[in-house]
């Protein structure tokens, strides 16, 4: 995952900067600090660990429940900062936002899935609750409406209309995303898929 040895501890007084990363959408969610125990225990249980320059060793969620997966841990060309990237178990700030940096980061595919997520979570077989819960449980109407959307996409593309194609795009990414949770997939697996081919 990373080799702690080419870490340069000493530039910051035995931290070294950590950017965390949404594995999924590339969001940056937080800028911490960690020591060399903080990046042993998060390599040994696959979570973050930082370390706060004012109140010591913290595990990330630990309290909150919100923890940190680790995807990869990457150093800088300097080695003294960490590319952490994680799935993540909800809000990264402590002020309740996706991110540190406002609400206004969150990334609209990352949140589509996992509200498709959580309305397949929440609705039963028959329950007339709504759209995405109706394509849930209808395999017919699922795939009529993924074929659907996938030829008014080719035609807004044939037709060379950019912003007829955009809104086609986004139609066929909500249908295609029901379709996955339907099938017990998801946005996450997805990009599984690309990270290995990327590799």
């Amino acid at each position: 995952m990373i080799d702690l040895s080419t870490l340069d501890f000493s530039k910051g007084g035995g931290l070294v900067t950590v950017v965390a990363q949404d594995a999924l959408s590339g969001a940056v969610l937080m800028i911490a600090h960690a020591d060399r125990e903080a990046l042993e225990r998060t390599v040994a249980s696959g979570e973050m660990h930082y370390r706060s320059r004012t109140r010591g060793a913290w595990h990330k969620g630990a309290t909150s429940g919100n923890i940190q997966r680790v995807v990869s841990l990457t150093a800088d060309c300097d080695g003294d900062a960490v590319l952490a990237r994680v799935h993540v178990a909800g809000p990264a700030c402590h002020t309740g936002t996706r991110t540190c940096f406002g609400a206004g980061e969150a990334d609209a595919v990352g949140t589509l899935d996992a509200t498709i997520a959580r309305r397949h979570a929440a609705a039963l077989p028959g329950e007339d609750s709504g759209y995405s819960a109706r394509l849930l449980y209808d395999r017919n109407l699922r795939l009529k409406k993924l074929g659907e959307e996938a030829a008014e996409l080719v035609t807004a593309c044939a037709d060379g209309d950019p912003v007829r194609a955009a809104e086609e795009a986004a139609d066929l990414l909500y249908h295609t995303l029901v379709a996955l949770h339907a099938v017990g997939a998801s946005l996450g697996d997805v990009h599984r898929v690309l990270e290995a081919r990327r590799r």
